[in-house]
């Protein structure tokens, strides 16, 4: 009778385990939240991107929720700032070289963590500032703690850029206004939509 309850137990663990992954991989997966008729109306600018172009990116919206230019000529454009059911907001934009010369993207966007920096250059040290519930947060990790951002980019040349995302945990619904922070560069308030 123990062995038919415990066989049945491990069935039933076997199921939650499976629920749970197809759960979290529907819910990781999701991308921009159906808004893929938008991606086509992007500027022909944006179109020189150099590298892949991640499913992450869908949902931009062509007029930039903020434009924040750093060093070398590089140009931050926010596009889309999107809170998910999962308890995070993804923020996608693109990173454009704006000078006439190849830029060398600078170490420090990846921010001082050593876990992060040990994970290659990223955007890990990018920080969404929710003042009204007076907190600040960091850019989300994986399990082997890589950020969640756009990674493995060192260079852009002249008029090039390339799509980036970021996700950062969710500030509560009622925050819809937020800081966004990026190492070098101005700060920059943006909507979360979602």
């Amino acid at each position: 009778m123990s062995m038919r309850f415990t066989a049945k137990a491990r069935r039933g663990m076997v199921a939650l385990a499976v629920v749970s992954g197809l759960a979290l991989g529907a819910t990781a997966c999701g991308g921009g939240g159906g808004d893929d008729d938008k991606k086509p109306q992007r500027s022909s600018s944006a179109s020189k991107s150099g590298g892949s172009q991640p499913d992450t990116q869908e949902g931009q919206s062509e007029e930039p929720l903020a434009e924040l230019k750093g060093p070398s000529g590089l140009l931050l454009q926010i596009t889309s700032a999107v809170r998910d059911s999962g308890g995070f907001v993804t923020v996608n934009g693109a990173l454009k070289n704006d000078s006439g010369t190849e830029a060398v993207i600078p170490s420090a966007l990846s921010g001082n963590e050593t876990e992060i920096i040990n994970n290659g250059l990223s955007l890990g040290g990018a920080t969404l500032v929710d003042s009204k519930s007076k907190k600040r947060y960091y850019v989300l990790r994986d399990t082997d703690g890589r950020p969640l951002t756009t990674t493995g980019f060192s260079t852009l040349k002249a008029g090039d850029s390339i799509d980036v995302f970021l996700q950062f945990p969710a500030p509560p619904a009622s925050s819809t206004d937020v800081t966004f922070q990026l190492p070098l560069f101005p700060s920059g308030v943006i909507k979360i939509s979602g």
